[in-house]
């Protein structure tokens, strides 16, 4: 008998899973209500895609293993994708500046590009190298039962009528309805968790000036136990020689989207290195902003989910963006579909709560690293800070500090941020009597600039340290 599974969203978490399916399934469909572009442009729901968005090692590695001969990395790079090595960044923490290592690994390196980009590249590499199929079309609810789901009701050109499927893949993003959809099948009480710091998220492009060719992914963090609203910001190189900033502002403190207030706040950053920066770069847009920025997760993985459904990517749980975790964690949810489906055959009882289950291991580590930061900002909607949570921030904070002058720590927790590692490897014993010791050298007093970076910064004008 011919199986088919029905993927709900046609952006990065549903190709991906779409990816995954396609050999083990007969006939794999897409549902995706818009009519999608044939190069890289914005999708208006997908609104998201206007704010600086990076690809992480792990994402970058479960793409290569769903999609072995796409070469989708190669791809973005020969469109102008940039790769940058976490250990050499300019990155300003709560803790001081960095240090700029000369070691690159391929375990560290970031693909950076614009969403729009990545979104159309991936769906070039899917479409075209395996029998996957979009039909545009609007899901409007699950057909089945508590037990199983069997199926989609979709809405085609004014007609609705039934799709079967042995599986359903809900991949819809921060919108979807599946706990709508669950409760018209009976099932309820998805445990649900938000911490909402009230951030706005504020973008624009830039020309690269001429001089600054060569400056790396530049970052500004809040300082979260500060008692005050956090700022922040991210300068990001992407193709056509343009830049990508996205500063962004918790409850309190949100940038607006006036293009003079934009570069204002920027250099009223905890260091004005980006304001300085954009201050002498072409504007290539307006400022766009966003206020869902919210952090919320759904555990389907702890409900008594039906048979035949598996929901990944957004439509699990959004984070706030300045971490950039949700593109890759959408490719390790649809990397832990794809491990499944060896084991399993996708009608044996238990497959859908095992591929949830193992799908929630990068969301857990994704989701606690987004809020364990921002629930220290004033304001926060969610849960307070715990004893438990003021101990672990103290250790992480001294470990930060360790980091801004040891390879060997930085590292360690870079793997930790990009998904790469378990949260327990900062407990290990060397680092735990690294944190103790404490700082190996002196703290910078400004930015690890080259002399090239240096020069150019001189001649946008003085900079503050």
């Amino acid at each position: 008998m011919s199986r088919r599974a029905v993927v709900i969203g046609g952006s990065v978490a549903g190709m991906l899973a779409a990816a995954a399916l396609f050999r083990s399934m007969d006939e794999v469909i897409v549902l995706e209500r818009d009519e999608l572009p044939d190069r890289p442009v914005p999708r208006k729901r997908i609104p998201q895609a206007r704010h600086a968005h990076i690809l992480l090692p792990s994402g970058r590695d479960a793409i290569r293993e769903l999609l072995p001969v796409a070469d989708v990395h190669g791809r973005l790079l020969a469109a102008g994708a940039h790769e940058q090595s976490l250990t050499s960044m300019l990155g300003f923490g709560p803790q001081g500046w960095y240090r700029r290592w000369p070691t690159v690994t391929d375990d560290l390196l970031l693909t950076c590009c614009s969403r729009d980009l990545l979104d159309w590249t991936l769906r070039d590499a899917v479409l075209g190298s395996t029998p996957v199929v979009v039909h545009r079309a609007e899901a409007l609810s699950l057909l089945g039962s508590a037990q199983r789901v069997t199926g989609v009701r979709v809405l085609t050109e004014g007609i609705e009528e039934d799709l079967r499927a042995d599986l359903v893949v809900d991949a819809s993003g921060r919108g979807s309805r599946v706990e709508h959809w669950l409760e018209g099948l009976g099932v309820t009480d998805i445990p649900t968790d938000e911490v909402d710091s009230g951030l706005v998220y504020a973008s624009r492009l830039f020309r690269v000036p001429r001089g600054a060719e060569g400056f790396p992914l530049t970052q500004v963090e809040a300082e979260p136990t500060a008692s005050r609203p956090g700022r922040s910001g991210n300068l990001v190189p992407i193709e056509d020689g343009r830049w990508l900033v996205s500063l962004a502002g918790t409850r309190g403190g949100e940038p607006g989207a006036d293009p003079e207030a934009f570069t204002r706040f920027a250099l009223g950053l905890r260091h004005p290195l980006i304001g300085q920066l954009i201050s002498a770069a072409e504007p290539l847009s307006e400022v766009f902003l966003s206020r869902s920025t919210r952090n919320r997760r759904r555990e389907f993985d702890k409900a008594a989910m039906p048979e035949g459904l598996v929901v990944l990517g957004d439509a699990v749980a959004t984070y706030n963006p300045v971490y950039g975790q949700g593109m890759s964690v959408a490719a390790l949810g649809a990397q832990a579909l794809s491990r499944q489906l060896r084991q399993t055959d996708v009608t044996a009882p238990g497959f859908a709560r095992d591929v949830q289950r193992a799908a929630a291991k990068s969301v857990t580590a994704a989701y606690t690293m987004s809020t364990s930061q921002d629930q220290w900002f004033p304001e926060v909607v969610g849960r307070a800070p715990t004893l438990v949570d003021r101990m672990l921030s103290g250790y992480m904070g001294r470990m930060a500090r360790v980091a801004t002058t040891s390879y060997e720590v930085s590292a360690a927790m870079c793997k930790v941020i990009t998904l790469q590692e378990d949260a327990s490897r900062l407990v290990r014993p060397e680092l735990l009597l690294a944190t103790l010791k404490g700082p190996v050298m002196e703290p910078l007093t400004g930015p690890p600039l080259t002399p090239e970076e240096s020069a150019f910064v001189d001649s946008v004008g003085p900079l503050a340290v």
